[in-house]
């Protein structure tokens, strides 16, 4: 079995990084990939958004099967190509269809789909153009801060929470006005939810699913959660709140209603759910829903994974996941985030990384780094992630710190106190 990975980031790196460790998987193919896959695999130079240069690598390398890292790619229907195509129909693409992506590609049809199936989430109402004059008279009925989200995709920066309700009005505008291109086209407000947050996974072949372990992912570039939102600068699993009364709660109250809303709504999701939650005092709402894995949770998640994955991904391919055993492992995995000095501003790439064979003891998940004579160099905002296992989560974080300092590059910053809010 030959399997292309689409995507060049920490969570696709630990996905071939896993199935390399897989007796059924031949050969694996990561496109573009970076400066770590190329030890569980090989680079292929490809655009994941070009759907053409997929299609030359998928027959060029005798593709067996593939599996979609990012989310533009799903949202823009790479799986409907496939499907379209009578070279490419029989490959199984692990990600679900433009339809199903929807769930993360329109804040508005998700908040949509959560009221349809009375899933537990904040109150919200969508505007577009012709109701902005009705935005102020709706943020007068929230109490702030004033939750706003651009309704589709905007590279992670399309949220704002914010205080000040003529603030508030002002940004829903500059949404509405292109602020964030066509992906601010609508705009949804919500309620501000008090709680803390919780990211829960599984996998579906569209009828039967398997849950994940768990993950809490930390975003804001500060210590105690202070300064601008990032891509995620560290995360430990398990979560200590999330018990087994806790996913329970989540099971029954969120994913199975909402694996049969799909059902009910005729859309066939195959691949991977991320449910961004929220715990308000001992009960589960949705945030957000993500059509493809978390990272940095990807890089806490997928090691904790005993069994074999590519079982579970090709139970998906098979549609019989139900038969699929899934063992999780009980110590504690962290991952710490080491980025760009200014990130998530402006930052230098092209900056040599030293230290890297320094770190035994933990596992090195590269996030934006290239490869050239010279040696590893950054290539991103978010460069590394140092991962680690421990009997408890305090364990772990002192070896994914311990390694963290052993790594150097110009400008380097990691945040010092993942895990400070268990």
């Amino acid at each position: 079995m030959n399997i292309l990975i689409l995507g060049s980031g920490g969570r696709e790196h630990a996905l071939a990084w896993k199935l390399a460790q897989s007796k059924k998987v031949s050969k694996i193919f990561i496109g573009p990939g970076n400066a770590g896959t190329i030890n569980s695999g090989t680079n292929i130079k490809l655009d994941p958004g070009n759907f053409r240069e997929v299609r030359e690598a998928v027959l060029s390398k005798a593709i067996n099967m593939v599996i979609v890292g990012p989310e533009a790619p799903l949202v823009d229907g790479i799986h409907d190509f496939f499907l379209a195509d009578s070279e490419l129909r029989h490959i199984p693409v692990v990600g679900p269809d433009k339809s199903a992506a929807r769930l993360e590609g329109s804040k508005d049809f998700a908040k949509g789909f959560l009221s349809r199936h009375s899933i537990p989430t904040a109150a919200y109402r969508s505007f577009d153009l012709s109701s902005l004059n009705e935005v102020r008279p709706f943020l007068k009925t929230l109490k702030p801060p004033y939750v706003i989200k651009a309704d589709g995709l905007a590279a992670g920066k399309g949220v704002l929470i914010i205080e000040d309700i003529l603030e508030a009005e002002k940004e829903v505008g500059a949404m509405l006005n292109g602020k964030f291109g066509s992906a601010g086209k609508k705009v949804v407000i919500e309620q501000f939810l008090k709680g803390i947050e919780v990211s829960v996974f599984v996998i579906t072949d569209g009828n039967s699913y398997k849950l994940l372990p768990e993950a809490k992912d930390y975003k804001r570039i500060g210590e105690g959660d202070t300064g601008l939102n990032t891509g995620g600068m560290g995360a430990v699993s398990p979560v200590p709140f999330a018990d087994q009364s806790f996913l329970e709660k989540v099971k029954k109250r969120i994913i199975d209603p909402t694996m049969k809303g799909l059902s009910d709504e005729d859309i066939v999701y195959k691949g991977f759910i991320f449910f961004g939650l929220i715990n308000v005092d001992g009960d589960p709402y949705v945030i957000e829903y993500n059509a493809r894995l978390g990272d940095p949770e990807s890089e806490v998640m997928i090691p904790r994974i005993k069994s074999d994955l590519f079982e579970l991904i090709e139970g998906v391919a098979n549609g019989n996941l139900n038969e699929r055993v899934i063992e999780i492992d009980p110590r504690s995995v962290t991952t710490v985030m080491l980025v760009s000095g200014g990130y998530p501003g402006d930052y230098k790439k092209g900056l040599p990384i030293t230290g890297l064979d320094k770190t035994g003891d933990s596992v090195i998940f590269h996030a934006g780094t290239t490869v050239s004579e010279q040696g590893v160099k950054t290539s991103g905002g978010r460069v590394i992630a140092v991962s680690s296992y421990g009997n408890s989560m305090k364990d772990a974080l002192a070896k994914s710190y311990r390694n963290a300092s052993q790594i150097k590059f110009d400008g380097i910053y990691f945040r010092k106190d993942i895990g400070f809010d268990l």
